[in-house]
């Protein structure tokens, strides 16, 4: 059940999905396809997919100016726009749960290493990144993400935490976390 819906007092998500900003100020002069903030019912929600969004350096004063408290995030869709990697501001947003970055250009499999900090995630996707053709790909981000029940709209199995200890126990051996991807051979 989506945040919003299990608490009453939040209201619904902000939407700017497909309004074709190209960075993250672009939201102070856009009108959200959600309507405007309610002043009694902050989002706990943002859309921004199907942007052209390259970076998200100015998240948290860009929300605030939204009045969008960026602690009370739980759910952040940044799927189809140009990000290379995963920026650390979103290791900022500790109440964030859910987390969509698919559809991006982040080729790198230890960038999701930063996001073990946020204690309240529970739902990633990063399918349609070029990081997802790396060998051991699933494993690796739920080794570091342990506390995931869904990773690219699939639920974490008993198979994927026993795959997931593996490949962990390789890593603490010298594993290469940063490495790009390349596609996996047929």
């Amino acid at each position: 059940m989506p945040a919003w819906e299990e608490q009453p007092e939040l209201g619904p998500p902000l939407d700017f999905s497909f309004c074709n900003i190209s960075s993250i100020e672009d939201l102070l002069q856009t009108q959200p396809r959600s309507g405007p903030v309610p002043p009694r019912l902050p989002p706990p929600a943002l859309r921004l997919n199907n942007n052209q969004l390259g970076g998200l350096g100015e998240l948290p004063p860009t929300l605030r100016g939204l009045r969008l408290d960026p602690a009370l995030l739980r759910w952040l869709d940044l799927s189809f726009n140009r990000l290379q990697r995963i920026h650390p501001v979103l290791s900022t947003l500790g109440a964030l749960q859910s987390l969509q970055l698919h559809g991006n250009d982040i080729g790198e499999l230890g960038e999701v290493d930063k996001l073990g900090v946020l204690p309240q995630l529970r739902r990633l996707t990063l399918h349609g990144n070029p990081m997802e053709e790396l060998r051991g790909y699933r494993s690796y981000v739920l080794s570091q993400l342990s506390h995931l029940t869904s990773l690219d709209f699939s639920a974490v199995t008993k198979q994927d935490r026993e795959d997931a200890a593996i490949a962990q126990r390789g890593k603490k051996k010298g594993g290469a976390p940063g490495r790009r991807a390349a596609p996996l051979a047929p």
